[in-house]
């Protein structure tokens, strides 16, 4: 029976794993689901690079990946690291030896492709590398550079290549009594991800690394992900992430973040639930959300915010929320707290007055929680 006695449709049971470490971060177990992202700044760019990190980490990000293609990435990674306010993964992809510098460079995790990163003699090499230097590795399975020897037995990319791949590189490091790794195994479709992830679920308790590879753009690919990701999400299925878009890496954060906070498993900053709004709004919702959105990503505090245009619903959703504001005609609305009605407020000074009052209630949260510790 379902430990959420009250909803049991809300309750998710997820799936137990082992817990490993990326840097500071859990990985797995009963730890927090990890949001993490990628820079495409030149890694060689140390202070773009480092912006982009500290950008990323400021949204959200448990962990940053970077990319390390050549000798003179794996020299600016150190410089990286050393900047970085989260721990720093390292992609490796074709040369095991930027594997080696990414591990004594200071990197959290070395993320290898099975498909491209050659024989057992070179991932052993990679292996002695990680443990000599405290770091964990994930096993990063891609439905588009699958072995080749896969491709012929299954004739086409398929989630069964992608598992047997996985899991032959599973038996490799547990062979060299290697047992820090998470593992992956993306595709851009999200039937063949979905599927993949089911199998792998089974298959192992190594934690699991979630993501639909080269979703597409900002909007397409949030679709895409939201869809992929959640059901596995909703299933138990998970304990780290990244939403890959054609964006900005920030991006990703905040949509990976939403992805969880929709399903309760992660939350951080003000959750907002606003209408579409019609003809009976009695402000201008959509622009009053968009600023709403700008003035409280500083919030980090979870908190709930009902902004709904008129009484028909407005009213019922403020009950549920933290603070509400719900449109009522004739230049005002009405402020809600706790959840009860508490004031009316003109829509010229809403905006203001809302911003005003999630601050305090945040420190009000912030306060409490500090006097509890």
């Amino acid at each position: 029976m379902s430990i959420n006695h009250i909803r049991p449709w809300r309750h998710i049971e997820r799936r137990k794993s082992r817990q490993i470490h990326v840097g500071n971060v859990p990985v797995g177990g009963d730890a927090p689901i990890a949001v993490q992202t990628m820079t495409n700044t030149l890694t060689t760019d140390v202070a773009a690079t480092v912006a982009q990190v500290q950008a990323a980490a400021e949204a959200g990000a448990d962990l940053v990946r970077i990319s390390v293609p050549d000798k003179a990435s794996s020299r600016a990674l150190k410089e990286i690291v050393r900047e970085s306010p989260v721990p720093i993964v390292a992609d490796i992809h074709f040369h095991y030896k930027r594997g080696i510098e990414a591990a004594e460079a200071g990197a959290a995790c070395l993320r290898i492709n099975p498909g491209n990163i050659g024989d057992e003699k070179r991932v052993a090499e990679v292996i002695r590398a990680a443990r000599d230097h405290n770091c964990s590795i994930r096993i990063g399975v891609n439905a588009g550079s699958l072995e080749k020897h896969l491709l012929e037995k299954y004739g086409e990319p398929c989630p069964e290549a992608m598992v047997e791949s996985g899991l032959d590189h599973i038996r490799i490091l547990q062979d060299h009594d290697f047992h820090e790794f998470k593992i992956s195994v993306k595709a851009s479709d999200v039937f063949m991800s979905a599927a993949a992830y089911q199998q792998l679920a089974d298959a192992t308790d190594a934690p699991i690394h979630l993501g639909i590879t080269e979703a597409g753009g900002f909007v397409s690919g949030t679709i895409k992900s939201a869809i992929g990701l959640g059901q596995l999400l909703w299933m138990g299925i998970g304990d780290t992430l990244r939403v890959s878009l054609s964006a900005d890496p920030v991006e990703e954060v905040k949509v990976g973040f939403e992805i969880l906070k929709s399903l309760g498993l992660r939350h951080r900053g003000v959750n907002i639930i606003s209408c579409p709004s019609c003809a009976r709004q009695g402000f201008d919702v959509i622009r009053t959300v968009e600023t709403l959105e700008q003035r409280l990503a500083h919030i980090h505090t979870p908190m709930s915010l009902s902004i709904i245009g008129c009484v028909v619903n407005g009213p019922g959703e403020a009950l549920m929320t933290d603070v509400g504001f719900t449109g009522g005609g004739a230049g005002s609305g009405m402020v809600y707290l706790a959840g009860k009605a508490s004031h009316k407020m003109s829509n010229e000074q809403m905006v203001d007055h809302i911003v005003e009052e999630v601050e305090k209630k945040a420190a009000r949260i912030e306060a409490a929680q500090e006097a509890a510790e």
